[in-house]
């Protein structure tokens, strides 16, 4: 109850005192340790606050990024003080750092979900294909804070040594995909993983950043529905063509 409470305090203000009182008075009756109740109640609303303040954060950071970001909209956005997200932070370039390992994070944990092992090879990077293309749809953000910090030349996540583990599982999730795709003879043979992962982040990453500037220089609403299912299907396309056997390439 109160963890559901604090993902939306962001928006609604809520009290925490007669909840508080209820629950005491409930350890009370029921001979527990009174002590235990304080401590787990601390440690809970400890927790909130961080997500709180890490969520206002990333909303924040992904608007303005690093430079523009200002710790007290942060406080204010999560209903917290700046004292307490120094606290738990240290500073806002710390909190800038762990918002972007969370966003990196995120999107791996995603990935790993797809369970693309149990696919065929061409079904696989068709599935991660789409997947990449909706993530960022439905996460405009990770974009922004992608930006942001090349902005920055990769400071902030160079400190951050599991990160590059991480792409290093994603790298050899696709490697396996091509190796079973050649031996299935669906793909072809000399394909880097590491470059294909790039070229599908990248065909759907480009459109979208420049999404502005290009609907006005090609005279089209780049982000209406049609244009972005002509755009996913090319997308697709794109990929397997770079990947067919060549008895399929034409």
């Amino acid at each position: 109850m109160m963890e559901n409470r604090g993902q939306t305090l962001i928006q609604n203000r809520c009290g925490y005192t007669s909840a508080a009182h209820q629950s005491n008075r409930k350890v009370h009756q029921k001979g527990l340790a009174v002590a235990e109740i304080p401590k787990t109640k601390k440690k809970r609303d400890a927790e909130a606050t961080k997500s709180r303040i890490l969520m206002a954060a990333k909303s924040e950071f992904a608007k303005r990024g690093l430079g523009g970001a200002r710790v007290d909209e942060i406080a204010e956005l999560a209903e917290a003080n700046k004292r307490m997200l120094y606290h738990y932070f240290g500073s806002k370039e710390d909190l800038f750092r762990t918002v972007l390992e969370e966003a990196y994070l995120d999107i791996r944990k995603a990935e790993r979900e797809l369970n693309l092992e149990d696919l065929s090879p061409t079904d696989a990077l068709e599935t991660l294909v789409r997947f990449t293309w909706q993530y960022y749809l439905d996460n405009p953000e990770f974009i922004t804070l992608v930006n942001s910090e090349n902005l920055h030349g990769a400071r902030h996540i160079k400190s951050l040594g599991n990160l590059p583990e991480t792409m290093r599982g994603l790298v050899g999730m696709v490697d396996e995909i091509l190796v079973k795709g050649q031996a299935t003879g669906e793909f072809r043979s000399g394909i880097d993983a590491a470059q294909l992962n790039i070229t599908i982040a990248a065909i759907g990453y480009y459109y979208l950043t420049n999404r502005h500037t290009g609907s006005f220089l090609f005279g089209r609403d780049l982000m209406e529905e049609k244009a972005l299912d002509e755009r996913l299907a090319f997308n697709i396309e794109t990929v397997l063509r770079l990947v067919r056997a060549d008895s399929q390439g034409d």
